[in-house]
């Protein structure tokens, strides 16, 4: 829960609310839920054989170091790529204060995957209102992020995920962070597709600190695929990653700001692969 350092994740989680509290005004929960429910199946998430795998984000913003796109290019376009370069999900921001992002924008990657690969909702979700928000747009995962709720909204938005049929990405920022999903998957995966994830920025700074992801490998579950968050800029980083432990990697600044999104991809996967071949 909140630290000085979660300042942060506390005013999104506000930011969140007020954005939720606005959306209810307009369509109540159980027509979200109906309408959400009633959307095609998503494509599930396929993690390859190869042990290492690729969840390339869209993102127009990073509150660490300003605009990330090209002035307002095609975010269809760009998942597009994202799934031809291998990528096993797209992760599309939809917080629009900080990240410039956009529900719509979700709905528009959906559109151009036509099916190839899943799309997942990175934002900072508080209710299961989002989590349908999510369905209903075509995503077929979210992310949770542990650090910003208590245990009873983890839940409630797991609960929503395994009814709405949606893989989820369980956030993490620490060793305390971990544990709680380690008790969250001895409950939940039966129900819901798993991912636990490492995030390694500082909460205070939103800066990366280098060697977090290397030093909280031991303590992630065993039991399903371990994601690392923030600080993938290179093949090289994918590799001494991918032979720490981690079976995914979640890729957004640096995917954003290259000019080949599909070389970068590609040499991501190829080095994570080779990393879990010699780890």
């Amino acid at each position: 829960m909140s630290t000085p350092a979660g300042d942060f994740l506390q005013t999104m989680a506000q930011s969140s609310r007020e954005r939720v509290a606005s959306a209810r005004a307009q369509r109540d929960d159980v027509q979200l839920r109906s309408l959400a429910r009633a959307r095609p199946e998503p494509p599930a998430l396929r993690l390859s054989a190869q042990g290492f795998d690729l969840i390339a984000e869209v993102k127009r913003r990073s509150p660490a170091v300003g605009p990330l796109d090209r002035g307002g290019e095609d975010v269809g376009a760009r998942a597009r790529d994202y799934a031809l370069a291998g990528a096993a999900a797209i992760s599309v921001l939809t917080e629009p204060s900080r990240f410039d992002g956009a529900l719509e924008h979700l709905e528009q990657v959906v559109q151009a995957l036509e099916g190839r690969a899943p799309a997942m909702r990175k934002d900072f979700l508080v209710d299961p209102y989002q989590v349908y928000e999510a369905r209903l747009a075509g995503a077929g995962g979210v992310l949770v992020i542990l650090r910003m709720l208590e245990p009873a909204a983890v839940a409630a938005l797991l609960d929503a995920a395994a009814d709405a049929r949606l893989f989820v990405l369980l956030e993490a920022f620490d060793a305390a962070d971990l544990q709680l999903a380690r008790s969250l998957v001895s409950d939940y995966a039966a129900r819901v597709r798993l991912l636990t994830g490492v995030n390694c920025r500082d909460l205070a700074t939103l800066q990366v600190v280098p060697g977090r992801l290397e030093q909280l490998a031991a303590h992630i579950p065993a039991a399903v695929p371990c994601v690392a968050e923030s600080g993938v800029e290179s093949g090289a980083d994918a590799r001494r990653l991918a032979a720490a432990g981690y079976s995914l990697a979640l890729v957004g600044s640096a995917l954003m700001r290259t000019g080949d999104r599909l070389g970068l991809a590609r040499e991501l996967l190829e080095a994570g692969r080779q990393g879990r071949a010699c780890g």
